[in-house]
């Protein structure tokens, strides 16, 4: 399906703060040996099977814990991205009790400012989840880290919404050797260059974004120029879209430009926009500097002169930004209305009646976290050892809202399903803004540092085009 002219898809309004902000993430110890899975594997063998079988194939032992395992939570809920931090906890909280069967003892709504804590049980096992604000600074989430693993000795961490946190975070987890659930960062760089053998995610990451978006519009346009934020995660997005769209038979006509995440005026640089000639121009940009950026496109006659494409967003702000686009076609990494399952159905229910609301753009990375970590005990049969929970999740599948995400071993992406929406309304009580066009599940590179290319086994290495 083809875009208007006026309109494509595919600037990624991020939802990441600074990386370089971070502290770098310690190193850690070089895995012994590249995993041997290499493709994702088929969930059983049995020919005669005609639905889609469960993850495991062999019968789970009970779960039992001498003491409660142990799990710290880390959202942003009163910082710059409180806004995608209010999608993970309600959705992490539902999610739990999607995967153990039963509401914490919070009660069926959490509420942080009168709980910091919610325990699950599962089987024989109780699971404490402890929450905290890292407001997405860094230099907090360092502090918070190191309280929930020193003090309240935790078993496993899952964060956060800023991509410099997180770098902050996997370094840490690494040093104490703490498994990391990453839900909703989406920097490269997590599962890339700062790859450890501890750091998981359930969030999807640049590539797919630019997979699933350049597919569809190199259909329309066929020259581009892109500007992003002057830091890792910008840097990434920009490296995903180039390669994606080349890939797709687009070719970028300039250099990609570069500006730095506090920049209030943007006139030079979306001067260099205009001069590139592009047919369409790709933004990468996160929060209020997006503001300041769209209005000089529009003083300098950019929007006139070339396509902007934009990926759809959260449901509090598609009706701020998209107000002339009813009709266009765009990609969004979830959107409670696109899936189909039994795990949607309830996040979508759920989410409604305790909360008042649809869940929104990252309330699958949250849910999907929760069923990790719960499949994950199940695994193991409640063993809460860095090296059995690793075991458990490198290659794991188990179904979420999303679907059935895939963790893949080699270096623990987590492949998924992305979707396709066509806008019809921006009214709608519920935020049922869009009809279903098309699911993808976009395959990235691998990305590993060259000391760790071997774990990459025969997945395509560095880029999608080999450049």
């Amino acid at each position: 399906m083809k875009l208007s002219k006026t309109f494509a898809f595919v600037m990624i309004l991020m939802t990441l703060l600074l990386a370089a902000c971070g502290p770098a993430a310690t190193e850690a110890p070089a895995p012994t040996a590249a995993p041997v899975m290499t493709e994702e594997p088929a969930a059983t063998e049995e020919p005669v099977a005609t639905e889609e079988p469960a993850a495991t194939e062999e019968p789970m032992a009970e779960v039992t814990c001498e003491e409660p395992v142990k799990v710290g939570l880390i959202t942003d809920l009163s910082g710059a991205l409180a806004i995608y931090g209010a999608h993970i906890l309600p959705s992490f909280m539902l999610g739990m009790e999607y995967a153990t069967g039963a509401p914490g003892s919070a009660g069926e709504v959490f509420d942080f400012a009168a709980a910091q804590e919610n325990t699950f049980t599962l089987d024989n096992c109780g699971i404490q989840v402890f929450v905290r604000d890292d407001a997405s600074t860094p230099d907090n989430t360092a502090t918070i880290a190191r309280e929930l693993i020193d003090v309240e000795d935790v078993d496993v961490l899952v964060g956060t919404v800023s991509s410099g946190a997180t770098a902050t975070l996997q370094g840490i987890a690494a040093e104490s050797q703490i498994p990391l659930i990453v839900a909703p960062a989406a920097a490269n760089d997590i599962t890339g260059k700062d790859f450890n053998e501890y750091t998981f995610r359930t969030s999807r990451n640049n590539y797919q974004d630019a997979i699933n978006e350049c597919a569809y519009l190199t259909q329309e346009y066929d020259t581009f120029v892109q500007i992003a934020p002057d830091y890792a995660f910008g840097q990434g997005s920009a490296a995903a879209f180039r390669d994606a769209c080349t890939l797709g038979g687009g070719e970028f006509v300039a250099d990609d430009i570069f500006a730095p995440l506090d920049t209030t005026d943007f006139t030079s640089y979306m001067e260099q926009v205009l001069n590139s000639g592009a047919d369409s121009y790709i933004v990468t940009w996160a929060g209020g500097g997006f503001v300041p950026l769209m209005q000089a496109a529009t003083d300098l006659g950019v929007t006139d002169e070339m396509a902007l494409g934009a990926t759809f967003i959260d449901n509090t702000l598609m009706p701020v930004w998209y107000g002339n686009a009813l009709g266009s076609t765009s990609g969004i990494l979830y959107h409670y209305s696109a899936p189909d399952n039994a795990a949607n159905d309830f996040l979508t229910t759920e989410h409604k009646a305790r909360y008042g609301l649809m869940p929104d753009l990252f309330a699958a990375d949250g849910m999907n976290a929760a069923i990790m970590l719960v499949e994950g005990l199940k695994a193991t049969g409640g063993d809460t050892s860095a090296d059995a929970l690793i075991e458990a999740f490198e290659g794991m599948t188990f179904d979420g809202p999303k679907g059935e995400v895939y963790i893949r071993p080699e270096d623990h992406v987590a492949i998924q399903d992305m979707y396709i929406l066509t806008l019809v309304n921006l009214t709608d009580p519920d935020a049922n803004y869009y009809e279903y066009a098309e699911t993808t599940r976009p395959e990235p590179p691998c990305l590993l540092p060259e000391n760790l290319q071997d774990r990459c086994g025969d997945l395509p290495y560095g880029s999608l085009t080999g450049q």
